[in-house]
């Protein structure tokens, strides 16, 4: 067997014997051309090329890929360049420019067009990812020089910034979108393996629950500081409603005492429906219609994940420990059972699908019951952060 580094003469037996590397790819030369070879990559690509100098310069020419060009046909072609080489001529230089090589930028915006877009549920949670995190990191990169040290790298900072959880994700979305761009080309090998993650399934299973001291302290001012993204947070505790739902609320959804999320943005792609309590509707109506979103980042665009939202309440609770926005939702679930709702209730609340035979006969929308429910969360809450004032027994009468 012909063995990378060996000179040998070309056949299809040769050629039919040799093994694809484990990653990149190797040349096999032939014995009796000069610079004529056959290289392999590591998913079995194969094709003829010739290796000459002009001018100094190394310069490799694609011949054709194996087996639709015969041995015979590629050796050929070889001797006729061969000879134009050795009389000072240059086989490149008469061809067009190659096309420039793609970044990996270029690779993520021709995954979200071609794929993204189309087939994944939410491809805007990619585009983020790849916006915030990847693309600074990565993106100006050749992708035929993307090695698995950059996206190390790239993951240190995520987890850095932004934590374990976030740089999993990001390198979950990293993955799919070159392991989509490895099926459109022939030599590129996905620089991922197993183990580059930065935290596990039970990491990812957070328990976190706000305490009543808590809700105290970020109610007021912290939430307030932060503007609509921080009394977006204040919904998000009222309903038990997801970050992405609320910030991408617009007045259109909005029914009287009632909002409605489309099936488009709502994660089981089906519509859902929020009665709203008194305390969540008196913060929507507080809000200017200044465009179609009732909580829009500046310019009326749809607010941002939340990193720099969430940093400014943070630094306004400094004692506070760490939590995510996503607490509110499993916060809101607690408290809901600590107000006396019913489990089955709470969960259609959150959206929930009911495990078992309800869940397919049961088509009852218990609109009255989720409206009983969010209202009583509310009072709770209310009662949470502005408690109502303590009985004092004075001392005199005590002692009696």
């Amino acid at each position: 067997m012909a063995r990378h580094g060996t000179s040998v003469k070309l056949t299809d037996k040769i050629i039919r014997s040799l093994e694809p590397p484990v990653t990149g790819n190797r040349l096999f030369y032939d014995s009796e051309i000069p610079g004529f070879a056959l290289r392999v990559t590591a998913r079995g690509a194969r094709a003829f090329v010739l290796n000459y100098y002009a001018d100094g310069v190394e310069r490799r020419l694609t011949l054709g890929r194996y087996p639709a060009w015969s041995v015979a046909a590629a050796r050929n072609r070889a001797k006729e360049l061969r000879r134009e080489v050795d009389n000072g001529g240059d086989p490149l230089a008469a061809r067009a420019p190659p096309e420039p090589t793609k970044t990996v930028g270029d690779v993520l915006d021709l995954f979200m067009k071609r794929y993204a877009l189309e087939k994944l549920r939410r491809p805007n949670h990619y585009a983020d990812a790849f916006g915030r995190l990847v693309k600074p990191a990565i993106g100006k990169m050749p992708i035929t020089d993307l090695r698995r040290r950059h996206i190390v790298g790239m993951l240190d900072t995520i987890e850095d910034d932004n934590g374990a959880v976030m740089a999993t994700r990001a390198l979950s979305y990293l993955r799919s979108a070159l392991n989509w761009y490895a099926t459109r080309d022939d030599e590129f090998t996905v620089p991922i393996v197993r183990g580059m993650a930065r935290s596990s399934a039970s990491d990812r299973a957070r328990n976190r629950v706000l305490i009543d001291d808590e809700i105290r302290t970020l109610w007021p001012s912290p939430f307030e500081q932060a503007g609509n993204f921080g009394r977006g947070c204040r919904v998000m505790l009222l309903t038990g409603c997801r970050r992405s739902e609320v910030t991408g609320m617009t007045w259109t959804e909005i029914d009287e005492d009632t909002w409605i999320i489309p099936a488009s943005r709502y994660k089981t792609a089906k519509d859902h429906v929020v009665p709203l309590s008194g305390a969540a509707r008196a913060i929507i109506d507080a809000q200017p219609r200044t465009g179609p979103l009732v909580f829009p980042g500046k310019g009326g665009v749809p607010l941002s994940r939340g990193g720099n939202h969430k940093a400014r309440i943070d630094r306004a609770a400094p004692g506070l420990a760490p939590w995510t926005v996503h607490d509110l939702r499993r916060t809101s679930r607690s408290l809901m059972s600590r107000a006396g709702v019913r489990p089955d209730i709470a969960e259609r609340v959150l959206g929930h699908a009911i495990p078992g035979i309800g869940r397919v006969y049961d088509r009852h929308e218990y609109l009255s019951e989720k409206r009983d429910a969010l209202e009583k969360l509310a009072s709770l809450i209310e009662r949470i952060v502005d408690p109502p004032p303590v009985n004092v027994v004075p001392l005199r009468e005590a002692r009696r």
